[in-house]
């Protein structure tokens, strides 16, 4: 959320950061209902003022045997105007509030300028995909050749856009989520949280999800509850409402959780595979530090992300996000995109963002610099370690074999037994430990 008292001393700026990421919320709305707002204040303080004057006067009128009871009258009428422009302004502040909402944070002024995706600029690129002298088969064909990936009963189950994983497909999500967490906690310094599954409309407030992107989330029914999009939600919002001591700052989070959109909009776009599910796992980072910090940190957090694709031995590039493409919550942007063959092209991965204070603003995250000091909103960051799918739909594509098979990165291989390499599955083991026919 943005400071209505910037908004107001910026309003060309903030109106030029509208164009600049193509949104169309109507700033003037907010500028006068707060003009409207403060001369509301002004008057009943103008009011309360002359009220409790004159009520101080009462007294020695009274003993003085003056006629008070017309000044009580008009007292009581002033009375009646106050609580009338009281009633105003809490009308006005819960229209206000919900508009300020509604407004996205402020573009850093290195964000480039841009209407979509095409026109991310490349930041820097990892590794050289690699040649094929066979046919490339996309991930969904290899996982349903294998038989460890399976869309048509999971449609049957849950409908489009879920998959079964099964056997050494299974294993290897879990041996990919298990590296980013143990890179994450013993390799640098996140400490590892499991975190709620199921968060209020609060929460989801705080990030941003709400109310922009209510349509994309599955809200239980008959409740302020909704299943998390992302662990940036419930890592974020752990400290809402509360003032932290400045020592303990940065504070560095990491979880693994199931992911669930509705990926509304998405019509058309990637309806086979792992890449647009409604239901994922992703590995995510969340720090909470100090203003003078966070862009030092997003470096960070970005190359924090880079090191499970370079460890795992995928190419990638990295972009910057441009002002038509960058998140709601987000000042700045990196994507990781790694390089799917199938596709021809990179895709994301990971996003890594800098939100300086404004989902702190809307969550009340503060902190002190010193005992007795004035607190300050801390600045929030987060990014993807990485979204697990992604990654196996990556590993898949890009280690292929010709015969169909697939090697496993050396990286993961003490994460599956020593296996290296994912032949065809089949069937079930049987409770005697051999196929089922």
């Amino acid at each position: 959320m943005l400071d209505m008292k910037f908004i107001r001393e910026h309003a060309d700026e903030v109106k030029q950061n509208l164009i600049n990421r193509h949104n169309a919320f109507d700033l003037d709305k907010v500028l006068e209902l707060d003009k409207q707002r403060r001369a509301l204040l002004t008057e009943t303080e103008k009011l309360k003022s002359e009220k409790n004057a004159v009520s101080r006067e009462i007294p020695a009128a009274k003993k003085a045997g003056k006629d008070v009871q017309p000044i009580i009258k008009a007292m009581k009428e002033v009375g009646k105007k106050i609580d009338a422009i009281d009633t105003q302004l809490k009308d006005i502040d819960t229209n206000l509030h919900d508009l300020l909402l509604r407004i996205p944070n402020m573009c850093d002024k290195s964000v480039p300028l841009g209407k979509d995706d095409s026109e991310n600029p490349e930041v820097r690129r990892w590794g050289e995909p690699r040649h094929f002298d066979f046919p490339i088969k996309a991930h969904y064909e290899l996982g349903s050749d294998l038989g460890i990936l399976d869309s048509d009963r999971a449609g049957k189950v849950s409908g489009s856009r879920f998959y079964f994983y099964l056997g050494m497909a299974a294993r290897l999500e879990r041996a990919i989520y298990n590296l980013m967490l143990d890179m994450h906690t013993q390799e640098s310094d996140f400490t590892e949280v499991i975190p709620p599954y199921i968060i209020n409309g609060a929460s989801m407030q705080g990030t941003g999800q709400l109310p922009k992107f209510a349509e994309d989330m599955y809200k239980v029914e008959g409740e302020d509850m909704y299943m998390t999009p992302t662990a940036e939600v419930p890592l974020t919002n752990y400290y809402a409402g509360e003032i932290l001591d400045g020592d303990m700052l940065p504070v560095h989070l990491t979880a693994f959780t199931p992911c669930f959109r509705k990926e509304a909009g998405s019509a058309g776009k990637d309806t086979r595979g792992l890449i647009r599910q409604h239901q994922f796992h992703k590995v995510e980072m969340v720090k909470y530090c100090k203003p003078e910090d966070s862009w030092d940190e997003l470096e960070s957090l970005t190359h924090e992300a880079e090191r499970v694709l370079q460890r795992l031995e995928l190419p990638y590039h990295v972009v910057c996000l441009c002002t038509g493409d960058i998140g709601f919550s987000s000042a700045k942007t990196y994507d990781i995109e790694v390089w799917m063959p199938a596709q021809n092209k990179y895709r994301e991965i990971s996003s890594c963002s800098n939100c300086l204070d404004f989902q702190a603003r809307r969550a009340n995250i503060r902190f002190r610099r010193q005992h007795g000091a004035k607190p300050e909103f801390v600045h929030t960051l987060n990014g993807s370690g990485l979204a697990v799918g992604r990654t196996v739909a990556a590993i898949m594509e890009n280690y292929q074999q010709e015969d169909g098979s697939i090697l496993i990165p050396k990286a993961l291989q003490p994460y599956m037994g020593g296996a290296t390499v994912i032949t065809r599955r089949e069937g079930f083991k049987s409770s005697k430990g051999k196929d089922a026919e």
